[in-house]
């Protein structure tokens, strides 16, 4: 053990109250997710009863000790609700036993570290079913700072994640915003409509009549690396963006193989496979070189792609568009699966060139704004591990 480090056994004693009078209910029931929090059970509850359920109190832990089935992670949450909660009797519950020494924010906070769920899963190795047991809980040893000092962590903390939760607001608003703008644009017309009643100069045409669209390139797994060109999966699409930091890399000499697919700022991708099948991202404010790998669309825009954007951006987003593209819309395989020709095929309405023009010119700050909050969100979430990686050197442990 570290000179500055202690064992958490000397600080937390396990807690078995159980649901018994039956005063906790349906409303009252959660299960705990690998990304640390409480969430509302979908399990079918038809005839359950919830006596011998567990109770976790505010501010007591909850987690589940069996970790074979949930990857990498291990599920664990504190109640921060205000009120009793009741979860399965699988979980294990505990507290803190003397809050002047630890406090739970600060010691969850230590359960977020992926450090930490690396130790669980090796810890759970070599049991049957990879359990880590309450006596694996108690051998966790970490820093345990002057209060002083786990208040100021926790302030930081908070810092940090409500900023991220302030430009997450901001950028639904702003797609929310640009979408509306469309609609307002389109006046009504849909797809459906008569070609007859259509304004001068408008038609319905297709997603590859205004941009054309090609699946990146079947780069080889054996060329990934850890420096070098970014490349972006389908599982780097997410919330309308993409998520730079999870990329994969290839080295120069391979990603000129892909040179096509060298992107900039503005760039918009699609997922062409899997459950996420139709979902889009746009490339925030970065300097990272960055391709794209396969089964991945990109949308071809120019060499100034944000001059385009605005239309295409809100066109994929359109309900009828993601009616097409999405999982469960008419384009999509039972496999969820589209090709390029599939994507340009959606019909759209499309004005005339003028209207789409201006369009683009009012709504491109809105996309700037969007990219821009990207860029930051990205950069609060580096804050947030280098936060939780510095855990470890705080004076005073």
């Amino acid at each position: 053990m570290k000179s500055n480090y202690k064992k958490l056994g000397n600080y937390i004693r396990q807690i078995d109250e159980r649901n018994n009078d039956g005063t906790l209910g349906e409303d009252n029931l959660y299960g705990i997710s690998v990304t640390k929090e409480f969430i509302i059970s979908h399990a079918n509850l038809v005839g359950v009863t919830f006596d011998g359920y567990k109770v976790v109190a505010p501010k007591q832990f909850a987690y589940i000790p069996d970790t074979s089935r949930r990857g990498d992670k291990i599920a664990i949450s504190l109640n921060t609700f205000g009120e009793k909660i009741i979860v399965s009797s699988i979980c294990s519950v505990f507290e803190i036993i003397d809050e002047n020494e630890l406090l739970p924010e600060y010691l969850m906070l230590w359960f977020m570290r992926p450090e930490f769920d690396r130790y669980a899963r090796f810890m759970s190795n070599g049991s049957v079913r990879e359990v880590f047991d309450w006596d694996c809980m108690c051998s966790v040893e970490l820093p345990v700072p002057s209060l002083q000092e786990q208040h100021k962590i926790i302030q930081d903390f908070h810092v940090i994640t409500d900023r991220l939760e302030i430009l997450h607001k901001m950028n639904v608003n702003l797609t929310t915003q640009c979408c509306v703008n469309y609609q307002l644009m389109l006046n009504g017309f849909t797809e459906e409509s008569d070609k007859k009643t259509l304004p001068e100069g408008w038609s319905i045409g297709s997603i590859g009549s205004y941009s054309d669209l090609k699946s990146g390139y079947a780069f080889k797994s054996e060329w990934w690396t850890n420096k070098g060109y970014k490349v972006i999966k389908i599982a780097n699409i997410t919330n309308n963006s993409i998520d730079l930091d999870s990329c994969d890399y290839v080295i120069e000499e391979h990603a000129k193989l892909a040179k096509i697919f060298i992107s900039v700022p503005g760039d918009v991708f699609i997922a062409m496979t899997g459950a996420t099948t139709g979902k889009i991202g746009i490339l925030p404010f970065c300097k990272d070189k960055v391709v794209v790998n396969q089964r991945v669309g990109k949308f071809f825009l120019g060499k100034e792609p944000i001059l385009k954007v605005p239309f295409l951006f809100a066109t994929l987003l359109s309900s009828r568009v993601v009616q097409q593209l999405q999982p469960d819309g008419m384009a999509g395989s039972a496999q969820d699966n589209l090709s390029a020709d599939d994507i340009k095929n959606v019909e759209i309405v499309l004005p005339d060139t003028t209207t789409i023009e201006k369009f683009n010119v009012q709504n491109r700050s809105i996309i700037e704004n969007i990219m821009a909050n990207l860029a930051e969100l990205r950069l609060m979430q580096k804050l947030l591990v280098l936060l939780l990686s510095k855990m470890t050197t705080k004076e005073g442990a």
